[in-house]
């Protein structure tokens, strides 16, 4: 797996350096080294209350969220321990009992004290 970052313009992975410069082969997008370092250190995850996340920290659902493709529901007040922070729309990995690995969205957890 390439350590590399996605092309910021059309998220492909197939990403590589020319000198200081990532390129991008699918849409020749070019970009500076440096903007992606920047750009990772800037990544900011809060929760619906505005609180800074950070992994393994513990969440709990503040709504009701059905499971894409089955018809089980994570139910408002679940409490999620050991999260992890990943890039992309689902921002938070998980594991809920009873339900298995998840992808949640920030918007719908809040950190507990």
């Amino acid at each position: 797996m390439s350590s590399l970052p996605a092309c910021p313009q059309c998220q492909s992975v197939y990403t590589y350096e020319d000198g200081a410069m990532y390129v991008c082969p699918e849409c020749a997008h070019e970009w500076p080294q440096q903007a992606a370092v920047v750009e990772e250190q800037q990544r900011v995850i809060r929760d619906a209350n505005g609180t800074l996340l950070q992994d393994g920290d513990s969440v709990t659902v503040i709504k009701d969220l059905k499971v894409k493709g089955s018809s089980l529901v994570v139910k408002i007040g679940t409490k999620v321990k050991n999260i992890r922070l990943v890039e992309g729309d689902h921002d938070i990995d998980c594991k809920i009992d009873g339900i298995g690995a998840m992808k949640l969205k920030s918007e719908f957890v809040k950190k507990l004290a």
